[in-house]
C-alpha cells in the first residue's frame, strides 16, 4: 500500500472528470454541497466531525507514479486524463460550519466552489470523513450528556478499523471524551492517552494478587486495578490490602453493574478506600450510562457503541452539485428532483437563531447568498452566523489544524450544546430539535 489516498475513491469520480474535460465544461466553475438530508433515526442533533482530518486529506489529495501507472495499466481513463491527474492539486475553495457545531437536516455543512472537475474528485473522501467522524461524534456527545460530568474514555480500537480508530479516537475527544486508549491519536491529535491491564495481564501470573503486587509494582498506588477477573468481591479486597487505602481506581468490565457498583463501593468505604474510584467498561453505551446515572460510578470507558456510531455508523451525508457557472460566468442553481433524494440548489449561507436565553430555535438556510457573501439579517434577528472560510485557493486555514484545531473543536463543541434546547438531550425518539428553514 502506498502513502498516497488517491485511489480510497470511487472510478465514477474519475470517469466523470474524464468525460468532462473531453467536452470542456471539466472546466466550468461549480459549487458542491455536503449536507445530510435527515438526522439518524431517533436523534435531535448532530456534531460536525471530520473537518481537521479532511483540510488536511484535501491538501495532500495528490495523484504519484504509482497510481498513475495503475490507472494506465487498467485503462480507468483516457491518457489525457492521466496527464491531468499528474498534475492535480486542489486550488478552490472551501467554507463549512465549524468542527464541533450542531447541525441539522438540510444544514449547508460544507461548500467547495472549484472548477468541477477539481471539485467532483473530492466526493468520496468528504463523506468518507464527515460521515464516519460525524457519526462517532454524534453518538458520544449523547453519551457525554448523560453522564452527568463524569470523565468518558474511548476505548474501541479492536471493534473498527485501525485507521477509522485513529478518527474515531478524534471525534469522540471534540465530542467531550476525555481521554483515548488509542496511542496514534494521541500522537497525532495530542488527546490524552490512558490505559493499564487487560484480564490477559491477570490470567498471567499465578494469582490475582501477585498480578496486583506487579502492577502496583510498576505503577505505584494510584494506578487502576481490574478486579473482575475471578470473584469481584474477593478481587475488590485484594486490591486495597496489595496497593492500601490510597489505592487509585478500580475497573469492572462485567456483571449487573448498578448492583455490582453499589457494592463495590459500600465495600471500598468499608476498607478504607474511600476515595478509590470506580470505573466501569462493560459494553457501554449512552442508554446503559443513564442507567448508572445513580450509581456511584466515577469514570465510565466506551469502546463498540462508539466506534459504530451507536447503531448508526454513517451519518447520511451527501455531496452534491447544488450551483455552476454558465456560459456568461452568472451562476445557475441546479438540483436533484428525484424523489425523497431532492436537493435544495443555489448557493447559500446560514445562521442560527437564538432567543432571549441564547437557546437555539431556528436552522435559517439563506438561498442565493453564497458562502462568501453576506446574508441579508433581519433587524432585531438574534442569528448567529455558522459558516466560516476552511480553506483559500487551495490552502487549510492553519487554525483548523493538528492539535490545537481539534482542542478548538472540543471548546466549540462545548458551547454549542449549550445553546441547544433541553429536548436535545432526550435519549427517547423525536424529530430534530430545532427545524430548518430555507430562505
Amino acid at each position: 500500500m502506498t502513502g498516497s489516498a488517491a485511489l480510497f475513491t470511487d472510478r465514477y469520480e474519475l470517469t466523470m472528470v474524464d468525460a468532462a474535460l473531453l467536452d470542456g465544461t471539466g472546466r466550468r466553475e461549480s459549487l458542491f454541497e455536503a449536507f445530510a438530508r435527515r438526522l439518524p433515526d431517533g436523534r435531535r442533533y448532530g456534531v460536525v466531525a471530520g473537518t481537521g482530518r479532511l483540510l488536511e486529506l484535501i491538501s495532500q489529495f495528490r495523484f504519484g507514479d504509482a497510481e498513475l501507472e495503475w490507472l494506465r495499466e487498467h485503462e480507468i481513463v483516457r491518457p489525457a486524463t492521466i496527464d491531468w491527474l499528474a498534475d492535480y492539486r486542489f486550488s478552490g475553495d472551501i467554507w463549512g460550519y465549524r468542527e464541533g457545531e450542531a447541525y441539522f437536516p438540510g444544514s449547508p455543512l460544507l461548500t467547495i466552489q472549484a472548477t468541477f472537475a477539481e471539485a467532483v474528485m473530492l466526493e468520496t473522501i468528504v463523506l468518507s470523513t464527515l460521515n464516519y467522524d460525524s457519526s462517532v461524534a454524534s453518538a458520544a456527545a449523547r453519551m457525554v450528556s448523560v453522564a452527568l460530568g463524569r470523565p468518558i474514555a474511548e476505548m474501541g480500537s479492536r471493534r473498527t478499523g485501525e485507521r477509522s480508530a485513529v478518527a474515531a479516537a478524534r471525534a469522540a475527544y471534540i465530542a467531550g471524551f476525555d481521554a483515548t486508549s488509542n496511542l496514534e491519536a494521541g500522537r497525532s491529535w495530542g488527546i490524552p492517552t490512558m490505559g493499564t491491564a487487560a484480564h490477559a495481564f491477570t490470567l498471567l501470573h499465578d494469582s490475582e494478587e501477585a498480578a496486583f503486587h506487579a502492577q502496583v509494582e510498576a505503577f505505584g498506588p494510584k494506578t487502576t486495578l481490574l478486579v473482575d477477573t475471578y470473584d469481584i468481591a474477593q478481587g475488590v479486597e485484594t486490591a486495597v490490602r496489595v496497593a492500601g487505602t490510597e489505592l487509585g481506581a478500580v475497573r469492572i468490565d462485567s456483571g449487573d453493574l448498578p448492583t455490582v457498583v453499589a457494592s463495590v463501593r459500600h465495600q471500598l468505604d468499608s476498607l478504607g478506600a474511600v476515595d478509590t474510584r470506580i470505573t466501569v467498561t462493560s459494553d457501554l453505551d449512552e442508554f446503559t450510562i443513564a442507567g448508572l446515572s445513580g450509581a456511584p460510578v466515577d469514570a465510565y470507558g466506551v469502546g463498540t457503541s462508539v466506534v459504530t456510531g451507536s447503531g448508526h455508523p454513517a451519518a447520511g451525508m451527501v455531496y452534491k452539485i447544488v450551483a455552476r457557472r454558465d456560459d456568461a460566468s452568472e451562476w445557475v442553481s441546479v438540483a436533484k428532483s428525484s424523489k425523497s433524494k431532492a436537493s435544495v440548489g443555489g448557493r447559500k449561507n446560514a445562521a442560527r437563531r437564538l432567543d432571549a436565553t441564547r437557546t437555539a430555535r431556528e436552522e435559517i438556510v439563506f438561498v442565493g447568498d453564497g458562502p462568501d457573501g453576506e446574508a441579508e439579517f433581519e433587524a432585531g434577528d438574534r442569528l448567529r452566523p455558522l459558516m466560516v472560510q476552511l480553506m483559500s485557493k487551495g490552502e487549510p486555514d492553519p487554525a483548523f489544524l493538528g492539535h490545537d484545531g481539534t482542542e478548538a473543536a472540543r471548546a466549540h463543541r462545548a458551547e454549542v450544546m449549550q445553546e441547544l434546547p433541553i429536548e436535545a438531550f432526550r435519549l427517547g425518539r423525536g424529530e430534530p430539535v430545532i427545524p430548518t428553514t430555507y430562505r
